[in-house]
């Protein structure tokens, strides 16, 4: 495993975050310096690969909307989940992750005791009030040492911190505006959700929630 932080205490191991269990940091406010700038960095990924709501192997339309950057993106269909190299909808290449996504996702999990991450997906979800996700496990990549890191911008969000099976009750956190999630090492596999995003108006991004996820996928 890559975890390289200490064991289970409040702290992280840069004594900046607060640790939620053994391999899982949750840094508050994190980005809200950057978030205009991330903003940006989406919206060129959005010109060259529109948000598009995803339909499941069962036939079920997601209620969030999504795209990728980076070298693979994700991808569900009725032929099952997956990452691929391409877009589907333009047959292109998905676009580059801009770098300042991928240094402050490096730097996230570095102070989260993961150091040298390199992410080649970033998953982005947009959320208007009522979106949500069920609890699911992020078991697509090929690779479970690397971890999982979260950016939250605009409205807050009640994010589900689940146990390792499906049926165990899971705690819930508040993400808000800026907030940077990490999870990994024996944590890796927790089963986590997004409750339906309430109604609300957030002074940069108004009745919406975008939430980017980065991993090593290939």
């Amino acid at each position: 495993m890559s975890f390289s932080g200490q064991l289970f205490d409040n702290a992280s191991p840069d004594g900046s975050g607060e640790r939620l269990s053994e391999g899982a940091v949750l840094f508050h406010g994190r980005l809200s310096e950057q978030a205009e700038a991330i903003l940006e960095a989406i919206r060129t990924v959005e010109r060259e690969a529109p948000f598009r709501h995803l339909v499941t192997p069962g036939g079920h339309r997601m209620s969030v909307a999504m795209t990728s950057c980076g070298e693979l993106g994700w991808m569900t269909d009725r032929k099952g989940y997956r990452y691929t190299a391409s877009d589907p909808d333009s047959e292109r290449p998905w676009p580059p992750m801009p770098t300042l996504l991928s240094d402050l996702a490096g730097s996230a999990a570095e102070d989260a005791g993961f150091p040298e991450y390199r992410p080649d997906a970033c998953l982005i979800n947009r959320y208007r009030p009522g979106a949500k996700l069920s609890l699911h496990q992020d078991k697509d990549e090929q690779d479970y040492s690397h971890p999982v890191v979260s950016f939250s911008l605009g409205l807050p969000a009640t994010f589900l911190w689940g146990g390792f099976r499906r049926a165990d009750k899971p705690k819930r956190l508040l993400l808000e505006h800026g907030d940077v999630l990490v999870w990994g090492g024996p944590d890796r596999l927790r089963y986590h959700g997004i409750l339906p995003l309430p109604e609300g108006e957030h002074p940069l991004l108004g009745e919406r929630r975008i939430n980017l996820t980065f991993r090593k996928a290939g």
